[in-house]
């Protein structure tokens, strides 16, 4: 709702009429924000869905938190220079691999389950929950 609100309000302060603005670089830059961050979160909502099913809902609820902070410091670097942007999509990638990564350990934990009966699920969310504080390591 944030990152719409801006880019409705560098719509209307832009002299122009219709979608396309030719002379602003402010509502481009808050547009092209507005576009890389809403193409992030399927990708964002999917990993974060499967890491807190299949592997541990605490420490994939705490790097879900810190991925919206870091998107919306993504989005205010944006506005700035592009290069302000930069340490903020870094840091949205590494929360995204740590989501992506407790997937894997997840479903590798159901096949170790299925095919030999070992379980290394409390193993798993205690490394997790390690690892989930180092997330805030710029």
């Amino acid at each position: 709702a944030f990152f719409a609100s801006k880019v409705e309000h560098e719509s209307r302060y832009c002299n122009s009429k219709g979608f396309q603005r030719s002379g602003s670089s402010t509502f481009d830059r808050v547009y092209t924000a507005n576009q890389n961050c809403g193409h992030a979160y399927p990708t964002f909502l999917a990993v974060l869905w499967c890491a807190g099913l299949l592997c541990s809902p605490a420490p994939a609820a705490f790097a879900g938190l810190m991925y919206l902070f870091v998107r919306q410091k993504y989005f205010v670097g944006y506005l700035g220079e592009r290069t302000q942007s930069t340490p903020g999509h870094l840091f949205g990638k590494r929360i995204i691999l740590f989501l992506f990564l407790m997937s894997v350990a997840g479903i590798l934990n159901y096949y170790l389950i299925f095919f030999f009966g070992s379980d290394f699920e409390v193993h798993i969310k205690t490394i997790t929950s390690a690892i989930s504080p180092l997330l805030l390591i710029p």
